[in-house]
């Protein structure tokens, strides 16, 4: 491992620009569990009978206190971890441009990261369903459910649910953010769920080296990712960057 972690450094070192895809697993270590896998909240819910748009608009107040109510309550008191807080050095560090996260939670900026594609929307604001005023999160007052916006309408995370579409920009900045990056890092997704799974792909056709962060190997290992570093993003991250002060 010690090998992989000097390459990185040594890799990033020589990057010009620099893109991050990022899933549950980097935010695991903050204390958001994934979606899906192993202790996933799909084991516990059923996502279309509380994930999708079809049963949000047919009984708010259903989808509201099973999932979105305890989605809030975890995301209030989420920190960004030291994955997060590796990602947000790089970009100071003007290597970083671009972080493409498959996450719904918006630690990213809460790290100090600013050029952040939420490809599947984000549950760090809600938006309501009238006039699409949007509130942060942890403002949002859920001692009434579902809450309300100022016009009376119902509010919801500003989030993708299954049956909508992924919005347009962030599938057009993500497929540009990969072309032209020539170094993508991937930390802590299944690369499993498309299209987001297809972004590192992108980035491969067009020269770009991909090196895997994640505890275990994925569809990328074999055939994408020029090498897989295993192991946590927090603890990768902060050996990455202390290699890199050495070159």
């Amino acid at each position: 491992m010690d090998d992989l972690i000097r390459r990185a450094a040594k890799d990033l070192a020589a990057a010009g620009n620099v893109a991050a895809l990022t899933g549950a697993g980097i935010s695991i270590e903050s204390g958001i569990p994934p979606f899906r896998g192993k202790g996933g909240l799909w084991e516990r819910f059923d996502p279309m009978e509380f994930a999708h748009i079809d049963a949000l608009m047919r009984d708010p107040t259903k989808v509201w206190k099973v999932l979105i109510k305890e989605m809030k309550e975890i995301l209030d008191r989420a920190e960004p971890n030291n994955g997060h807080k590796g990602l947000a050095k790089l970009e100071a560090r003007d290597k970083l441009k671009t972080i493409i996260t498959q996450n719904v939670d918006g630690l990213h900026q809460a790290a100090g990261n600013t050029d952040v594609i939420e490809y599947h929307g984000t549950f760090a604001w809600q938006r309501c369903m009238d006039c699409g005023k949007k509130y942060e999160n942890r403002e949002v007052d859920v001692s009434k459910i579902p809450p309300r916006c100022d016009c009376g309408g119902i509010l919801r995370p500003d989030a993708v649910f299954f049956g909508e579409m992924i919005p347009a920009e962030a599938m057009w900045r993500s497929r540009q953010a990969a072309t032209d990056c020539d170094l993508m890092l991937v930390v802590g997704t299944s690369a499993v769920v498309q299209p987001a799974a297809m972004i590192p792909v992108i980035a491969k056709e067009n020269g770009a080296k991909i090196v895997e962060i994640n505890p275990e190997k994925t569809p990328l290992t074999f055939e994408i990712s020029d090498y897989l570093i295993m192991g946590e993003a927090g603890e990768v991250m902060n050996r990455i960057l202390e290699a890199m002060e050495k070159i």
